[in-house]
């Protein structure tokens, strides 16, 4: 019985190849798995790595092989091999997707050392909000809360202006055909109203499911602009996605000063969403 946060052998059959690794010489290497385990407890509770308890070796080793791994873009690997098996099964809904961001607040230790009320870099994806110092995710998900795609910036980036970046990102591999990129319906909240991204979804002959802001306008040529409001309400699965992601505490609050550790540690989180997913179907 694996012990909490840690994978069991069913969890670790669908991943362990990509950790394979032909060593001949040199000091034996320590086991993979037990390493990945080290970094969904860090994931989980949130704990420094120097608090990470010792069954899982020296703290330094876990924390190098993770920096390993998110250098090489193993655990985006991971992701996109549980996209193809629940595509496979049917288990992702590509009819109809949400779209949304959430805001997540950072320490002081995230940000830089600069000259006080310095900028921070833009890779850091760190910014000023109402909040103080954030980041946002802004994430695209299938109807059933399957993570499907997402991108970091700072919190004082507004929504639509990363909305046709993130809709581009998706990549769903099927069998013998294209791999699938869009949806047929997309459900967005009102900061998401815009005539770039009406246009943008009559492009790819999506129909936006987007109520229009208070101001009163002339609607644009183009697909129907009546809100499907039954439809609309599915929308609130992306509001429970993000409020099972905050669940791990290194994402609930962001601990981590470079945003390529952020991102590999939300896409380990989804990951874990996906093979929850799986599982319970196959349960």
């Amino acid at each position: 019985m694996p012990k909490r946060y840690e994978l069991s052998d069913e969890h670790w059959g669908i991943v362990a190849d990509l950790f394979a690794t032909n060593q001949r010489t040199g000091r034996p290497r320590v086991d993979d798995r037990l390493m990945l385990n080290g970094v969904l407890w860090v994931l989980c509770s949130g704990a420094a790595w120097r608090d990470m308890p010792e069954r899982f070796g020296p703290w330094s080793t876990v924390y190098q092989r993770f920096r390993d791994w998110r250098n090489q873009g193993t655990f985006g690997q991971m992701l996109k091999r549980l996209h193809v098996k629940l595509n496979a099964e049917g288990l992702i809904d590509l009819d109809t997707w949400c779209i949304d961001s959430t805001a997540v607040k950072a320490t002081r230790a995230s940000s830089g050392a600069g000259k006080k009320g310095a900028e921070e870099p833009a890779d850091h994806a760190l910014g000023r909000s109402r909040g103080g110092l954030t980041t946002k995710i802004h994430m695209v998900c299938d109807a059933r809360g399957v993570p499907l795609h997402f991108t970091l910036s700072g919190g004082q980036a507004s929504d639509i202006s990363h909305a046709q970046p993130l809709l581009d990102g998706v990549y769903l591999p099927t069998k013998g055909g294209r791999p699938r990129k869009r949806c047929r319906k997309l459900l967005a909240d009102k900061g998401y109203d815009s005539d770039a991204l009406r246009r943008y979804c009559d492009r790819y002959h999506m129909q936006p499911v987007i109520p229009f802001r208070a101001m009163k306008r002339k609607p644009r040529p183009g697909l129907p602009r009546l809100l499907d409001r039954p439809k609309y309400k599915e929308r609130n699965v992306i509001e429970r996605l993000f409020g099972w992601l905050k669940e791990h505490r290194r994402l609930g609050t962001r601990y981590c000063k470079l945003a390529q550790s952020y991102s590999a540690m939300v896409t380990l989180a989804c990951w874990r969403r996906c093979l929850r997913h799986y599982f319970s179907y196959k349960a």
